[in-house]
């Protein structure tokens, strides 16, 4: 007897459809085909221990197993269960009438558990697409599945309990989710606030632009001035994701094992913050099972760099590409895998090798020369692509001991998504552009025209500091952004003025007194 099972694989971030092809013949043999991994061939030992453990004998007959398409690496223990339903289904050991619409996935272990696995939002979400009734998985994994409306889903905790349902679909009931209530609660509780930093107004300021147009930043100063603290902080004045936000960033975590267990969708921005000592690899994604890097995980989120200069060189240029185009494209003997990349670069490093060049009290102790070499570990073309390059000193003690308020996330919040629906509206015929710091030279054309004065001044800042034309297209997009959280529809001089000021790092201005500048 032929029977089909469904159930799928994981391709980057997306999955695709594998059909179980069970044949059972007479003769005592089983062979499996279909290019499958160790762990797949490995499947038969954990699929016969299960099976004996649940009180039903393995058939004795001539089992051939073929995983199609035969031309994709199957990977991963996901195909116990539907490898172990359509044994016996082909053996006519359960009924196979129903198999056809649902598509099923798990792990089992020896005494017949069903185990969780990664990727199961990617595969909820094609088989919604493919048309089936449900989706049959371990319990474990059911929360994160039910997102996908449309969908039934059906968590089983054992082997015996699917093939009880296969027998009286009563047996088990479909997993209920309210997504709208998760994100209500979640979505506007955070662990830090901007409430606790005392001082420092002008990085405050800085943050708020960066977060309401999506720039990247650089954070310059002395040890202990704060920079780490702050950081941590950004996630509370981002904007809530939006529900296809949510999905996508849930559906990364998911393909690479990140989402806790009994987890649903994600509903805060991801801040993702690697060690120094992190590889090329790690960052970017691949690898022998290819999996998305450090940059992926903080799609849609922030990605934080402390002490930018420790890391390898090597591993900060391979996010050159990625910043400008916002995916990464992954290209290897064996495969080859696109990774979203849409994260927001938030770096901080201190001003020199012993940390207090430029410092209002202290004096630096680096020998001449150290100071240029030390910045010079992070490449130009790196560097241009920061749009926000601040300085920050430390907090004087009167601003530290102030008992005055000061202010919290959710007001600084409640202007930069006033800011991100202005861009929303613009953007409106732009499905790929989402805010500024997004714009290329078409629609910097368009919606960042300036006046003969602002021109004037940008020129004249141009040609003394030496700026690149990448250096152009960013003040242009951070003078567009301060425009917009002014609500003002044109960029005036005060708003060229502060996204200038903002680029501390640009060659040849670093260590410069404010009357060098043009303004």
């Amino acid at each position: 007897m032929l029977v089909k099972i469904y159930s799928a694989a994981l391709q980057g971030i997306d999955a695709l459809q594998v059909t179980i092809e069970v044949a059972s013949d007479y003769g005592i043999s089983f062979n499996m085909v279909g290019l499958p991994d160790t762990a797949v061939k490995e499947s038969y030992q954990r699929v016969m221990a299960a099976m004996s453990h649940t009180g039903i004998e393995f058939p004795r007959r001539r089992i051939v197993v073929n995983l199609s398409p035969a031309d994709i690496k199957k990977e991963g223990a996901a195909y116990d269960l539907p490898i172990a339903v359509g044994i016996l289904a082909a053996s006519e050991k359960v009924p196979a009438d129903r198999l056809d619409r649902y598509m099923m996935v798990g792990e089992l272990s020896l005494d017949g558990t069903m185990m969780p696995v990664r990727g199961i939002l990617p595969m909820a979400i094609l088989a919604r697409d493919l048309g089936f009734k449900g989706m049959i998985l371990p319990r474990a994994n059911a929360d994160e599945a039910a997102v996908v409306q449309g969908l039934s889903i059906y968590g089983a905790e054992s082997l015996a309990q699917v093939l009880a349902f296969l027998a009286d679909d009563s047996a088990i009931t479909p997993v209920p989710v309210d997504i709208q209530r998760d994100f209500e609660a979640d979505a506007h509780s955070f662990s830090f606030d901007f409430s606790e930093v005392k001082g420092q107004p002008l990085v405050k300021r800085a943050f708020e632009v960066a977060c309401a147009g999506g720039h990247n930043i650089l954070l310059v100063g002395p040890p202990g001035s704060g920079k780490s603290m702050m950081a941590k902080r950004l996630p509370s004045i981002l904007p809530p994701l939006t529900p296809a936000e949510a999905l996508e960033t849930t559906k990364i975590h998911s393909v690479a094992g990140k989402l806790p267990r009994g987890s649903r969708l994600m509903t805060r921005r991801p801040f993702r913050s690697p060690h120094h000592t992190i590889s090329p690899v790690a960052l970017v994604g691949g690898g022998t099972n290819p999996m998305p890097g450090e940059i992926s995980l903080a799609h849609n989120g922030i990605l934080f760099l402390d002490e930018f200069p420790e890391f390898n060189r090597s591993v900060l240029e391979v996010m050159r590409q990625p910043l400008e185009d916002r995916h990464i494209s992954i290209s290897r003997a064996k495969y080859s895998i696109d990774y979203p990349a849409g994260f927001m670069l938030v770096a901080s490093m201190n001003p020199c090798p012993c940390g207090y060049y430029n410092h209002p009290t202290k004096a630096c102790q680096c020998p001449p020369g150290a100071v240029r070499k030390y910045l010079g570990r992070i490449s130009g073309p790196l560097l241009d692509r920061i749009d926000l390059q601040v300085e920050i000193l430390p907090v004087p003690f009167d601003d530290l001991s102030s008992t005055l308020p000061e202010e919290s996330s959710a007001d600084i919040r409640h202007r930069v998504i006033a800011a991100r629906d202005i861009q929303a509206r613009r953007f409106a015929d732009e499905p790929s552009i989402h805010c500024n710091a997004m714009m290329d030279a078409r629609l910097l054309h368009r919606h960042a025209t300036l006046s003969q004065q602002c021109l004037t001044l940008l020129r004249d800042t141009m040609t003394r500091l030496d700026m690149s034309a990448r250096a152009y297209d960013r003040i242009l997009k951070v003078a567009r952004t301060i425009a917009d959280l002014d609500g003002s529809a044109d960029i005036l001089p005060h708003h060229m003025r502060e996204a200038i000021g903002y680029r501390t790092l640009d060659r040849g201005t670093w260590g410069t007194t404010p009357s060098k500048l043009p303004f």
